[in-house]
């Protein structure tokens, strides 16, 4: 089937099918609706789908957003920044992404952070410990984490 057809679905066989791709795992709205889009969906139906998906708990943007920061944080080991920035990017609201940044205890945070430092130290290959150091600050940045922590973390090995 090429890019020019579109098989057309019913509103049962929509819910259906969206029903599968949120239970395969935790969808955000914007995700469900570009999908609904790409099945070329009226705005009515795709409303109705979306209501019906919030009531039977397929969609649920707290659960999404707290799964995220979860696989985020433990799988990636992105810094909380990072997070968050990739949340809004999924119209996530504020209030939610406050709640969902609770999934990550503060000590495992420091010391995947302390970790992260430790092992990217062991990799550059500078002589120059300033240069050295900036180029550990920067991984850590890039990561997603906090400057005052990155330079505490950093200071740390360069005493």
């Amino acid at each position: 089937m090429n890019n020019n057809t579109h098989k057309s679905y019913t509103v049962k066989e929509a819910t259906v099918k969206l029903m599968q791709f949120c239970a395969y795992r935790d969808r955000s709205h914007k995700e469900v609706e570009e999908k609904l889009r790409e099945m070329n969906m009226i705005p009515a139906a795709q409303e109705k789908i979306i209501i019906q998906l919030m009531q039977e708990d397929f969609l649920n943007e707290e659960r999404f957003a707290r799964s995220f920061v979860r696989g985020k944080f433990r799988i990636k080991k992105w810094g909380r920044i990072k997070i968050k920035r990739e949340l809004k990017l999924k119209d996530i609201s504020s209030p939610i992404i406050k709640i969902a940044l609770r999934e990550i205890d503060e000590d495992d945070y420091y010391t995947t952070l302390h970790d992260l430092a430790e092992k990217k130290l062991n990799l550059i290959r500078e002589t120059d410990p300033f240069k050295k150091k900036k180029k550990l600050s920067d991984h850590l940045l890039r990561k997603g984490y906090e400057a005052n922590l990155v330079f505490e973390v950093s200071n740390s090995f360069f005493e």
